[in-house]
């Protein structure tokens, strides 16, 4: 069994999470989240304590314990205050706008790059930062990697869509003789 699952997970206050079988939901203060586990781990709430065990004996399924107790981590600490990636646009030229529920962006490419949001984010972009934020650090961490997809920095200039606190090893570029 993993290192996680041996200590329980505690709730804190006004958080409330509800176990029926292998579905979860936790309601906090800024969201409610829910998600359907595997059958083989066993999850159970008693005095505001979260228990997490393997219901089987299997050497494949012992993995999915230590997944599960992340994952239930993870939504209380969502659901009582959003996640946040930071995205840095670099380059001439290049920019970000929030409209609706579309994000458009300025790449360098003929064409504008046009990204959907998902429902449940909140996509702001001030000068050259884009800010998304939410309560399930999944879906915050997958469109924030989507976008910075569209435009990789390179690494003689550094132009493109970085993290916020990445690092980018430049290379040094052609010398003259």
């Amino acid at each position: 069994m993993s290192r996680l699952a041996k200590k329980p997970i505690v709730i804190p206050e006004k958080t409330a999470v509800t176990v029926a079988g292998s579905f979860v939901t936790v309601k906090g203060a800024s969201a409610t989240l829910s998600r359907t586990f595997h059958p083989a781990v066993s999850i159970k709430n008693e005095n505001n304590v979260i228990s997490v065990a393997l219901s089987g004996n299997s050497p494949k399924l012992k993995p999915l314990v230590g997944t599960t107790v992340a994952h239930i981590k993870n939504m209380i600490a969502g659901s009582n205050k959003p996640f946040e990636k930071n995205l840095v646009v670099e380059g001439i030229g290049f920019k970000a706008d929030v409209k609706g529920s579309t994000l458009t962006l300025s790449l360098g490419f003929t064409h504008p790059v046009i990204v959907s949001i998902p429902q449940g984010l909140v996509v702001t972009a001030e000068k050259n930062v884009i800010k998304v934020v939410g309560p399930d650090i999944e879906t915050v961490g997958q469109f924030a990697a989507f976008v910075r997809e569209r435009r990789k920095p390179e690494p003689y200039k550094g132009k493109g869509i970085r993290y916020e606190n990445e690092v980018i090893r430049r290379k040094q570029g052609k010398k003259t003789v």
